[in-house]
């Protein structure tokens, strides 16, 4: 009789093991995917902003042309002027 209520108790706790580490282990699954959700979310939104912000001020790289264009008539401009043309 006890020999018997000590294996019922022992695969019980057995189950509730299996049973708890299992459930644990969705547990662990289920944050891992909402971690994943929520680092792709920031990542769209990095990404979304960082498109908007190129919209809204221009492209660096464009800017940049302008820059150099500017630069390059200003060196013809005074190199005119060092030789004494008018312009």
């Amino acid at each position: 009789m006890i020999t018997d209520q000590i294996i019922t108790a022992a695969t019980s706790l057995t189950a509730i093991a299996i049973v708890a580490f299992a459930m644990l282990r969705g547990w662990q699954g289920w944050l891992t995917l909402k971690e994943h959700e929520l680092e792709r979310i920031v990542a769209d939104a990095r990404h979304d902003g960082a498109q908007r912000n190129e919209r809204e001020t221009g492209s660096a790289l464009g800017a940049a042309r302008i820059e150099i264009s500017d630069l390059k008539e200003r060196i013809r401009k005074l190199e005119a002027i060092a030789s004494g043309v008018d312009l």
